[in-house]
């Protein structure tokens, strides 16, 4: 492990899954301490209002099928500033730690002899599921929870014989792009077309919207409410509890109940 040689310090900040009430009181006091931020695109500008007056706020967005701010620039920023003595909030959607590149940059950070410190955030995985009463746990219904992304590294393969034979919830972090391939490859290795299913775009937000349907026609039922990122897929008997009933204002959302159309 690299000793530390700077004054400067980064903060691995989890901002949350989107509803600015979501983000921790350990990430509002370290937005407080940091001369700059870098912050992700999908980061709620709202929690923004917590930061350290006189801040320097810098987008360096990452967003799957857009046009995004590479890795490697960002790793150098947060190194540059704080090699020249300044705290950094490197702030994330959700969790650092969950698909959030936030272990690469921790290594860069180590290996350069800075100091750092991880401030866990709620994950979209958990959070997005819960804002329509979908437990991704449940010990009638699941054995587990399985977190997977939609794009690799390397694009390589799900292994969706395992998955299928998991018994367990799935959620997809950046699926939609790839919700085809997912969901041919899990029927092909077992589980069931009838399969509750559910996508959900802009979770936990204003304007968050979801289908639920069969896992047979979630391609198709995506593609007709012309759903798109960011969103999470959630595939389980645990979709079946979803509340789509609720008389709250808070979220506009799209149905697409096709729950009997097995």
């Amino acid at each position: 492990m690299s000793v530390q040689r700077y004054r400067g310090k980064v903060y691995l900040i989890g901002a949350g899954p989107g509803d600015p009430e979501l983000i921790t009181l350990k990430a509002v006091n370290a937005l407080k301490q940091c001369d700059v931020l870098l912050v992700d695109d999908l980061v709620n500008p709202a929690v923004l209002q917590h930061a350290k007056q006189g801040a320097r706020i810098i987008p360096v967005g990452k967003r799957g099928g857009c046009k995004s701010t590479p890795q490697a620039f960002i790793e150098r920023l947060m190194l540059r500033f704080a090699k020249a003595g300044a705290i950094v909030g490197r702030v994330k959607g959700g969790d650092p730690f969950v698909f959030g590149r936030g272990g690469e940059e921790m290594l860069s950070l180590r290996n350069a002899g800075i100091a750092l410190e991880v401030i866990p955030g709620i994950t979209a995985g958990c959070a997005v599921p819960a804002a329509l009463q979908i437990p991704v746990t449940h010990r009638d219904f699941t054995r587990g929870v399985t977190f997977i992304t939609g794009h690799g590294k390397n694009d390589a393969p799900l292994n969706y014989v395992a998955l299928a034979a998991s018994e367990t919830t799935l959620v997809i972090y950046m699926g939609v792009v790839n919700l085809g391939e997912i969901v041919n490859g899990l029927i092909a290795a077992g589980m069931s077309a009838a399969m509750p299913a559910c996508a959900i775009q802009n979770g936990t937000r204003d304007n968050q919207r979801h289908i639920i349907c069969r896992l047979g026609g979630i391609v198709a039922s995506v593609a007709s409410a012309a759903l798109a990122s960011p969103a999470i897929v959630v595939i389980g008997e645990v979709v079946s509890l979803a509340n789509v009933q609720s008389d709250s204002d808070l979220f506009a959302s799209l149905t697409v109940d096709a729950m009997a159309a097995a």
